[in-house]
């Protein structure tokens, strides 16, 4: 049995993109995670370590955006993919990378990769 953890809306400054006015002036990444995991122990011993500290993931994939620059999301997805899995307890991470304010000569609202990636996937 996995129940789903969601943390949505995680904002954070990158300096990520082709363009070498990205790089150099960053923009805001928007970051949603979803999470497969059993909660049931937690819900059983009602302890904080027998479940994902979301507080704590959310501190480090900031920081995993936050940290060198990368040209494509692809990328910055994966790094934020690999961070959710790093707890054993997470058997799936869907993982949604939104860069509002993309480089493009078009009105539109958002640019969005979704992934979803289990730990054998970044084997």
């Amino acid at each position: 049995m996995v129940d789903e953890l969601s943390v949505s809306g995680i904002e954070c400054w990158g300096h990520h993109g082709v363009f070498e006015q990205e790089k150099r002036e960053g923009q805001p990444f928007v970051i949603d995670l979803v999470l497969g995991l059993d909660t049931r122990p937690a819900a059983a011993s009602d302890d904080l370590r027998d479940t994902v500290d979301y507080g704590s993931l959310v501190a480090q994939v900031k920081a995993a955006v936050e940290r060198d620059p990368v040209d494509l999301i692809e990328t910055l997805i994966h790094r934020i993919s690999e961070v959710c899995l790093l707890d054993s307890r997470v058997e799936w991470a869907r993982v949604t990378v939104h860069k509002p304010n993309a480089p493009i000569d078009a009105t539109f609202t958002d640019v969005t990769l979704t992934t979803t990636r289990t730990r054998e996937d970044l084997s």
